[in-house]
């Protein structure tokens, strides 16, 4: 007799069942008052060196372990989380699932595994979740024929490249399995190892099928190595999401009688479609943040570097940049990468984080102290998790206090890493931060990280992957006793760009730098999918102009900007006052905005864009009003936007910004829900619209 537990808000609830013979499984969900029976395998996928897989195969799920575990209770605490235990072989188990407040389509999941026997467990991987997001059609005998996957690429300068690739095709075509008694052995999988956690793929993902209405996105929640995977088998499609495992990141743990290891979070969002699900990521997000001032305030950020003093910046050179940029209206200045340097050569020598006193003749404080005297929140940069070889702090740490590999420092590019679960590393980064902040007021700090050390450690670890993990997750604890000493300090999340833009560290952290991107016209792609990966709040895409430039160009770069964390640099001080003037304007719009981008979701009203698109658009909805920016990037002079949710509604359409160029035409279609804009004769031109609907339309 099989049994059941239904668990959820009426927004969203999992039906899970079980029997003597089977393990617990997702049976079916619920979304918006619509049940959707789904394919069930296990909802726990566990590999160990003594139970493989079955049949022998490089997949997450199909464990023998999971097969066999069996139900062994649940409960709820008072918030309503549910804990789903079940054992096997010597190993207890348990699920543990929670719905947030706000976020009523969003479930978070992880899983413990205790061993409970009096022989050791030597776990290979551990799925954080698994589950079929559809089943076999009973007439058709299809199964992923209706469904597309819906994932993203990064790379340094190219960040956040999604695409849209129905599942039933290369990646699964139709095999003729069920002639051989056995499920398929492959898998659509994507992975991370090391420390840049989105350095190639992203953790965040989707699928989506048009003909059923429903769409399944999540996110795994971890600063390093992870995989998620799809999967076809004869009965339907599953996703397995998890940290870091054997065969991909040269992860093994093991657990002596009675020691326990809890499996990296993930999150999975449902919605009528990839936007919806998207939306109620977001919720989750802005639900699961950590609390802090800056997540409403969201200052607006001028940063020192981005095409403008690169890394070289000396008291002559910056307090012109001071002067401009408060004259514009920032609120913040940062202070970016160089300020520490006296050879010139920085690279291999930092680690010590005191000011050069080449650069700052009189001091770095003259220069801070005329950040504070033009009513901005001085910032600096810094790399803390990095010691130059050539830095005095290599030799005064205790080798044991770096990531080590047989006992020899790991060495990438001309630095050694910090480990974070060494007492003397941690109380090196507190002394730096707290000495920062107490002698110059350091009230804002972008903290960087330009290398990846690799698959982890062997020091006082299992396995390399073992290491890496337990050092992942230090630096979170230090973290977050960071910022309860500092409850105040506002701390930029960059990584080379977003190399590490997963939620774990955007969680934490109240803005993401999202590229180093220094072409301002390939720069619309990244700004507009940058959305998926975090809350709009945080997404900081540089708005860098430049005096050299048009008008429509300099237009462009801050339109870049504007829907995200408003982040700006470039030569203010050598602009013409006129030039002056149109970045004071977008400053003051960003601040204008801010409320709501912090509170509206995200769509792409021209789909999602590729790489070389002429026309790029973001739109960020929230009640009755919907902001827009749209790049042109040559080609065509018009472009028909889609807003399905505004059908059948009037709608007024008001430039934001620039105010000061000529404004693009736009004809609104009520009936199909479309805008068509019309650029000027520029090729490269962008703006961004406020679309407010009013009645719905007789049209």
């Amino acid at each position: 007799m099989t049994d059941q537990l239904t668990w959820g808000r009426p927004e969203l609830s999992l039906t899970f069942d079980w029997d003597h013979d089977a393990p617990v499984s997702l049976a079916s969900v619920t979304f918006r008052g619509r049940g959707m029976p789904l394919y069930s395998v296990p909802l726990v996928e566990i590999l160990t060196a003594d139970h493989g897989r079955l049949p022998a195969s490089d997949r997450l799920a199909h464990t023998e372990l999971g097969s066999e575990l069996r139900y062994a209770g649940h409960e709820f605490d008072a918030s309503g989380r549910l804990t789903i235990r079940q054992e096997a072989h010597g190993v207890e188990v348990a699920v543990l699932l929670e719905q947030l407040m706000n976020a009523p389509t969003a479930v978070r999941v992880s899983v413990e595994v205790v061993c409970a026997s009096a022989d050791r467990v030597v776990l290979r991987s551990v799925a954080s979740w698994s589950a079929g997001f559809t089943q076999r059609d009973a007439e058709t005998g299809e199964k992923l024929d209706d469904w597309v996957r819906v994932s993203g690429r990064s790379d340094w300068l190219g960040e956040g490249r999604w695409s849209r690739i129905p599942l039933r095709g290369p990646d699964f075509p139709h095999l003729g399995e069920g002639l051989t008694g056995h499920n398929p052995r492959g898998a659509w999988a994507v992975t991370s190892d090391g420390t840049w956690s989105t350095g190639a793929d992203l953790p965040v993902a989707a699928v989506e099928s048009a003909k059923f209405g429903l769409a399944l996105a999540w996110q795994i929640e971890h600063n390093g190595a992870w995989r998620w995977e799809i999967g076809e088998d004869t009965a339907g499609g599953y996703v397995s999401l998890s940290g870091p495992t054997e065969s991909d990141s040269s992860w093994t743990k093991v657990l002596e009688p009675g020691e326990s290891f809890r499996s990296v979070p993930v999150t999975l969002a449902w919605g009528t479609d990839f936007e919806d699900a998207v939306a109620s990521l977001t919720s989750f997000r802005r639900s699961a943040r950590r609390p802090h001032r800056d997540n409403a305030t969201m200052p607006v950020v001028f940063n020192d570097y981005m095409n403008t003093l690169n890394g070289d910046p000396t008291t002559e050179k910056l307090l012109p940049l001071v002067a401009a940029a408060a004259e514009a209206g920032a609120e913040v200045f940062c202070i970016d990468a160089g300020w520490y340097d006296d050879s010139g050569n920085w690279w291999d020598s930092v680690g010590e984080w005191m000011p050069s006193t080449t650069r700052f003749p009189n001091g770095l404080g003259e220069v801070i102290g005329a950040i504070r005297s033009a009513g901005m929140v001085p910032g600096l940069w810094l790399e803390p998790e990095v010691v130059g070889v050539r830095s005095s702090v290599a030799e005064r740490l205790p080798r044991e206090a770096f990531l080590l590999r047989h006992g020899q420092r790991i060495v990438e590019h001309h630095r050694y890493h910090l480990d974070l679960r060494h007492p003397d590393a941690v109380a090196h980064l507190d002394g730096v931060v707290d000495r920062l902040v107490a002698e110059f007021g350091i009230g804002f700090f972008k903290f960087d990280y330009n290398i990846n050390p690799g698959a982890g450690t062997d020091r006082g670890a299992d396995s390399l992957g073992d290491g890496l993990l337990e050092h992942n997750r230090a630096h979170l604890a230090w973290l977050d006793a960071l910022l309860d000493r500092h409850p105040d300090l506002v701390i930029e999340n960059c990584a080379s760009g977003a190399m590490r833009m997963d939620f774990a560290m955007l969680s934490r952290l109240a803005m993401q730098s999202t590229s180093d991107q220094q072409d301002f016209a390939k720069y619309p792609p990244i700004a507009a999918t940058a959305p998926i990966s975090m809350v709009p709040e945080q997404a900081a895409s540089w708005a860098y102009p430049q005096p050299e430039m048009s008008d429509e160009e300099l237009a462009f770069c801050l339109v870049t900007g504007l829907l995200g964390r408003f982040y700006v640099s470039g030569y203010l001080n050598r602009m013409d006052p006129g030039q002056r003037g149109v970045v004071a304007s977008a400053i003051a719009t960003a601040k204008d905005l801010r409320a709501h981008i912090a509170s509206a979701d995200p769509h792409w009203p021209l789909g999602l864009p590729e790489w070389t698109d002429p026309w790029v658009a973001l739109a960020l909805r929230g009640g009755d009003d919907e902001l827009v920016s749209i790049w042109r990037r040559d080609g065509t002079d018009s472009a028909v936007l889609r807003f399905p949710h505004l059908v059948g509604r009037t709608v007024e359409v008001a430039t934001v910004f620039p105010l000061t160029l000529p404004a693009w035409r736009t004809e609104w279609d009520a009936q199909n829900g479309t805008l068509t804009v019309h650029a000027n004769d520029a090729p490269i031109a962008a703006r961004t619209l406020r679309l407010t609907a009013s009645t719905p339309s007789r049209t």
